[in-house]
């Protein structure tokens, strides 16, 4: 399967340093809107071909599917691009910037019958299908309540590109995407949405705490942040026990299932699977996904993405944080994301 990979950045070299050790992947060819940075980076790699341009990777015949690593800013254009060229696209979390942005390229790939899928690495992850399918076969029974969190010591500088709403900056959008999804992929889309947050003078979110529910009954209490180190931990409470995942809940290398009346049970990682920080397993997907001519995936479904994006609009309507651009567009949040209470 023939990748390219568009923007250099350090997302971009970690996966592309995964990529090129799976004997069923090759990188063929590597964009950037710089010459050099695509240069250096196909020189690093081994890549053929470098880009100064993202039409001219966007166009290259010989590239089956295109791994999207610019900010998120980006994402709507750069992804769309490909799109377009005929290219199946990974595009890196959070998959746009809002859900306009993100119903526009899933639309405009399900109109081309092209595969696109988000790259969330964490519902590609063994142990946490593990974990989800335990979930969805009973074990802990009915879900009551999902714990997650995700928080960055800093500080950073006013300039860092997460305190800079022009690149789309704050704890939610980089951080809080984890949670939210883990959230939703136990328990689906919510419908409510309750948050409050702490604001940069620059106006992006320098924590978030998010508390969601579902007309069932089930909560969850999230949080981000860009001001503290926290455990990245999760819980998952049941009817019947519950799951903890004890650190790196988004790449875990053990989780903890208490069932009632029952010893508590240890499930670890497969050494051969890997580092737990390998993206691997998201380009493992990707490639199954494409040599069985599907357009995108069951792991990580487009309507799942889509209803992760209707989310953090509500969330980001709640607290106040709109971007350049935004505040003018009043599609840029859907008519039909969860009520704010």
């Amino acid at each position: 399967m023939r990748w390219g990979v568009l923007a250099t950045g350090g997302i971009a070299a970690a996966f592309t340093a995964d990529l090129v050790d799976l004997p069923d992947a090759e990188v063929v060819a590597v964009a950037s809107r710089r010459a050099d940075s695509a240069e250096a980076f196909a020189e690093r790699f081994g890549i053929p071909r470098a880009y100064g341009s993202w039409e001219e990777l966007a166009h290259d015949p010989g590239v089956d599917v295109v791994y999207v690593a610019t900010p998120h800013v980006a994402h709507r254009a750069a992804a769309g691009l490909c799109l377009e060229a005929g290219r199946g696209v990974l595009c890196e979390k959070p998959f746009t910037l809002n859900l306009r942005e993100a119903t526009e390229l899933v639309a405009l790939a399900r109109r081309h019958g092209r595969f696109l899928m988000e790259a969330m690495w964490m519902y590609c992850n063994p142990l946490v299908r593990r974990l989800k399918a335990l979930v969805d076969d009973g074990a802990i029974g009915e879900v009551r309540t999902v714990q997650a969190d995700f928080g960055l010591a800093g500080p950073f500088p006013p300039a860092h590109r997460l305190r800079d709403p022009e690149l789309g900056g704050g704890a939610l959008l980089d951080l809080g995407v984890y949670p939210v999804s883990f959230a939703h992929l136990l328990l689906g889309e919510p419908s409510d949405v309750t948050a409050k947050a702490v604001l940069s003078p620059e106006g992006v979110d320098l924590q978030t705490g998010a508390l969601l529910s579902w007309d069932g009954g089930a909560l969850a209490q999230l949080h981000c942040s860009i001001t503290g180190g926290t455990g990245t931990t999760a819980s998952v409470t049941g009817s019947r026990g519950r799951v903890d995942v004890p650190s790196g809940f988004f790449h875990p290398e053990r989780f903890v299932l208490h069932r009632d009346g029952r010893d508590p049970e240890e499930f670890t990682a497969d050494p051969a699977d890997g580092p737990r920080t390998s993206m691997r397993h998201e380009a493992l997907e990707v490639m199954r996904a494409l040599r069985a001519g599907e357009t995108e995936s069951p792991v990580v479904p487009l309507d799942g993405t889509l209803a992760v994006m209707r989310t953090l609009d509500a969330v980001r309507e709640r607290i106040g944080v709109r971007y350049p651009g935004e505040a003018a567009d009043p599609e840029s949040a859907s008519e039909s994301a969860p009520a704010l209470v």
